[in-house]
C-alpha cells in the first residue's frame, strides 16, 4: 500500500488525478477501523493531514465555510452558536478522542446512513465545495448522497469545505443510541427553523438507504407555523409532523433495531426536536418584543 503525504491542497489535488484509487484520509476513525478490520485494502491512502487549508473557516455574507479538516472538538468550541445543530450533532460522535480527530468531510466522505452530521447538512441546506484539477464545484447536500456509502464525487475529487448558514433560529439535533455515548444511531434526525423564508428544514439519518429529507413535513410546516404570532404549537400540529417524517424514512431490521421502532423513534424525535425549537424560537420573539 502506498503512503501519499501531500504538503498544500494542490499538491493533494495532483496526487488525486494521478492515482484517483487513492483513499484521503483526514482523521483516520472510518478508514482506519476498515483496514484493522480488512474490510478494505487500497493501493495507496492520501493523507490529508499536513493540508492547511482544510482546516480553516470563514463566515462571509451569513456562510460559514467549514473547511473538511476541521475537526468535531474545534466546531464544537468555535462555532457552537453559528452552527447549533452541526454543535449538537458532532457532542454525539464517539468519544473526546474521536471528536479530536473526526471531521464533517470524513463523515462526507463515507457517506454512511448513519453518519450524525448528514441530517443536519440536509436540514440547513448546506452545500458541499468539491475540488480537482479540473476546477472547483458545489454539489447540494440533497444531491450528495446516492447509495448506501456512496456519494457523488467524480474519481479524481476531493471535498474541501462544506458551507451552511449561520442559523438566525433555533435549530435540533437528536438521536437514538443502543446506549448513551460511543454508539451508532439506530436512528436521527434535526430540524432548523428559517422564519426569513418561512419554512423549517427536516430530516432523517439511519432510517434509509441514505440520509434524506422529510419533504412532505417540511411542507406541513411550512403551512402551520405561525411566524408572525409565535405561540405554543397544538399537539396535534406535532403529532402530525412525527408521523410525516416517520413516512420519509425506508428503514430496514439490524442489529441495531427493528424496522417499525427506527419509524416510532423517528416520530418522537421529530415532535420533541420541533417542540424544544419552537418553544426556544417563541421564547426569543417575546424576549425582542
Amino acid at each position: 500500500m502506498d503512503f501519499l503525504r501531500p504538503a498544500n491542497l494542490a499538491e493533494a489535488l495532483a496526487a488525486k488525478a494521478e492515482r484517483p484509487d487513492a483513499v484521503p484520509l483526514a482523521g483516520g476513525t472510518d478508514v482506519m477501523v476498515e483496514l484493522n478490520f480488512d474490510h478494505r485494502r487500497p493501493d495507496a491512502l492520501l493523507d490529508l493531514t499536513r493540508v492547511a487549508e482544510l482546516a480553516e473557516w470563514t463566515v462571509e455574507d451569513g456562510v460559514v465555510r467549514l473547511g473538511a479538516g476541521v475537526s468535531y472538538t474545534r466546531l464544537i468550541a468555535e462555532l457552537g452558536e453559528k452552527l447549533p445543530a452541526l454543535a449538537m450533532a458532532s457532542r454525539t460522535v464517539g468519544s473526546p478522542q474521536i471528536r479530536n480527530r473526526g471531521t464533517v468531510g470524513g463523515n462526507l466522505g463515507a457517506a454512511s446512513p448513519a453518519g450524525d452530521t448528514h441530517p443536519v447538512l440536509l436540514a440547513t441546506g448546506a452545500r458541499v465545495e468539491v475540488a480537482s484539477t479540473r476546477g472547483t464545484r458545489f454539489i447540494e447536500a440533497d444531491d450528495f448522497y446516492v447509495g448506501v456509502k456512496k456519494h457523488s464525487l467524480a474519481a479524481d475529487e476531493l471535498i474541501v469545505a462544506v458551507h451552511l448558514p449561520v442559523a438566525t433560529a433555533p435549530q435540533q439535533f437528536s438521536k437514538v443510541g443502543t446506549r448513551n455515548a460511543m454508539v451508532i444511531a439506530v436512528c436521527s434526525f434535526a430540524v432548523a427553523l428559517d422564519p426569513e423564508h418561512r419554512r423549517a428544514g427536516a430530516a432523517i439519518g439511519s432510517a434509509a438507504p441514505t440520509p434524506r429529507r422529510a419533504t412532505e413535513a417540511e411542507e406541513f410546516l411550512a403551512g402551520e407555523l405561525p411566524w408572525d404570532s409565535p405561540a405554543p404549537l397544538r399537539d396535534s400540529a406535532k403529532r402530525r409532523f412525527g408521523e410525516l417524517v416517520a413516512s420519509a424514512a425506508a428503514p430496514i431490521d439490524d442489529v441495531r433495531g427493528t424496522a417499525e421502532y427506527r419509524r416510532h423513534a423517528l416520530a418522537v424525535l421529530a415532535r420533541r426536536t420541533l417542540g424544544w425549537a419552537w418553544q426556544d424560537y417563541v421564547g426569543s420573539e417575546r424576549t425582542c418584543a
